[in-house]
């Protein structure tokens, strides 16, 4: 082989890629700075969805770990799953599969490059540093080649960072636009600084909520790493049944998942749990990054008011505080984080159709669509509840 060709290779395990390669791509910067960027796209992480069997047979979320090599070297490699639906995404889909069927087309399977049931953005070109725009054109051109070798009707990148959703264009992927609520860290000393932004009306309704959470009738504790225990889990699974129930049905998540977290995740792992006389009756679970806290599930036993409020927002934001870390990202989805200093910000996909016509008439859509999403960003960031210079600073 020259010295400059690119080798691509898919892979059905994670184990078939050394961690210490996969993670010289994702990320490298945990070697500096102790923990990285994206806890997600991890080997350890990736590979724990895989043993605890949340993905692969059965789930429609089949691996194909993606690798580009030069002279035996990995420079970049990508999380990509072959699906035969469309959940688990939160970048939505289901009118363009029904459209395509309708037309006499096949939409499923198709090829995902995203973290399974995990709406945080992040890099998903993983790509060695110096190699970036070698190993993302690299990825793109692999596994758009393989879809069309094999009749895969289309590739999404979902909750891509900025910078690939450019690059992306660039290389001839369609960009998607959607939005998240995000805090963001303007170097508050305390939780006290950060209500001194906001309006007096929102600031006393904030603490009154959480005076008011207070009267659940016990303590809530923040955990991380060894101060987890085994049976932290069982309660961390009822409440993630309980959720997942009234939301959408199905968890997605297996139990096994939570012993593969508490054996090779703890460190990475934030739990805010509401104990009284020791037992838990609600908690939420955040993943750890280097500069940013992930909300991720939360669920309780027992419904007390504002409790949710208090465990998912207000006491992840004194965790980014007292932490340094720039935001938090509390999931998808819920207007309601807006009154709690959780502001609109864009996300970012990036997709490939194989029928140029169906491309065609999709980019027309995203155009519509990223019009409607910059509008709304703009609206409801009015309505946050800080301050007006605060707000203008954040504008």
């Amino acid at each position: 082989m020259d010295g400059n060709e690119i080798k691509i290779s898919l892979h059905e395990r994670i184990t078939e890629v050394p961690a210490p390669v996969w993670d010289a791509c994702a990320c490298p910067e945990e070697a500096i700075c102790g923990r990285p960027e994206d806890p997600f796209t991890t080997h350890r992480f990736l590979k724990a969805l895989e043993d605890s069997r949340s993905v692969g047979t059965g789930t429609g979320w089949h691996p194909h770990y993606m690798t580009a090599e030069v002279a035996g070297e990995v420079i970049a490699c990508a999380p990509l799953y072959l699906k035969s639906h469309s959940q688990g995404e939160y970048i939505f889909d289901h009118n363009w599969a029904h459209a395509y069927e309708r037309a006499g087309g096949r939409y499923y399977p198709k090829f995902q490059v995203a973290v399974p049931f995990t709406p945080v953005t992040g890099r998903r070109f993983l790509t060695r540093p110096g190699f970036e725009e070698a190993g993302r054109a690299a990825l793109v051109q692999g596994v758009t080649e393989v879809a069309e070798r094999n009749g895969i009707s289309s590739l999404h990148l979902t909750f891509c960072t900025e910078a690939e959703c450019e690059a992306g264009s660039a290389l001839g992927l369609l960009p998607r636009r959607t939005q998240q609520y995000h805090w963001h860290n303007r170097g508050y000393a305390d939780f006290d600084a950060f209500l001194a932004d906001l309006s007096s009306r929102k600031r006393k309704t904030i603490r009154k909520e959480r005076a008011r959470a207070q009267e659940f009738g016990g303590e809530i504790v923040a955990l991380t790493g060894d101060a987890i225990r085994p049976e932290h889990w069982d309660a961390v699974w009822t409440f993630y049944q309980d959720t997942g129930a009234r939301k959408w049905g199905t968890p997605y998540l297996t139990r096994a998942f939570f012993e593969e977290a508490h054996a090779h995740l703890r460190d990475d792992i934030l739990l805010v749990l509401a104990l009284r006389d020791g037992r838990p009756v609600a908690g939420a679970m955040n993943m750890i990054g280097a500069r940013a806290l992930y909300g991720r599930y939360w669920g309780c036993i027992e419904d007390h008011p504002c409790l949710h409020f208090e465990l998912c927002y207000y006491q992840a934001m004194e965790f980014a505080i007292d932490h340094g870390l720039d935001r938090v990202e509390a999931g998808a989805q819920g207007e309601h984080k807006l009154a709690r200093g959780y502001l609109p910000v864009p996300t970012h996909s990036l997709h490939w159709l194989r029928d140029a016509g169906f491309a065609e008439a999709v980019a027309r859509y995203l155009e519509a669509e990223r019009a409607a999403v910059n509008e709304d960003i703009e609206i409801l960031t009015g309505y946050g509840p800080f301050r007006k210079p605060q707000m203008e600073d954040h504008q």
